[in-house]
């Protein structure tokens, strides 16, 4: 498996810098009427062809959340997110998420990542802090939406230390 393969990252191994980029996936119609089945969201926008030939996209375009999800399900993959698997304990924030421009069907979007912050307030605590820059890209490079993503990781020497006095 793919994961045994990959060194487990603690938040000691962690450096301001790392980044990752995902791989792309195209958003299909199927998304967007899934989505707003899903969530309840049926605006016109997104559902209504004829309707959305006078938005600002000249078509459906994919409800603003759908490319974030998408995008989160695109990070997973990634050798840093699988090298975080069993060390990640939570998504505690969501901070200053902007939606710059439109996805529509067909769009094929990726994500790259950036840890920008490492904070360790408590250092008697399992877990420290880490904060990544997320920025999501359509086909022709140009930022869709873009924020951070506040994470609790594991710390080596608290979990080791836990372990010890067992």
């Amino acid at each position: 498996m793919l994961t045994e393969l990959i060194q487990k990252k603690y938040f000691e191994d962690m450096q301001v810098g790392d980044k990752s980029v995902s791989m792309g996936r195209t958003v299909t119609e199927a998304d967007i009427v899934n989505f707003a089945g899903l969530s309840g969201d049926y605006n016109t926008l997104h559902t209504d062809a004829e309707y959305a030939k006078s938005s600002i996209a000249g078509q459906r375009i994919a409800h603003g959340l759908l490319p974030l999800i998408v995008s989160s399900g695109l990070y997973t993959r990634t050798a840093y997110n699988l090298a975080m698997l069993e060390t990640l304990t939570a998504l505690t924030e969501l901070r200053s998420w902007k939606f710059k421009k439109p996805v529509v069907i067909g769009d094929t979007i990726r994500v790259e990542a950036e840890l920008i912050e490492k904070i360790d307030s408590k250092p008697e605590s399992a877990n420290g802090k880490v904060i990544f820059r997320r920025t999501i890209y359509n086909q022709r490079d140009e930022v869709i939406q873009a924020g951070e993503y506040v994470i609790l990781i594991k710390k080596r020497g608290v979990e080791i230390e836990t372990k010890l006095t067992r």
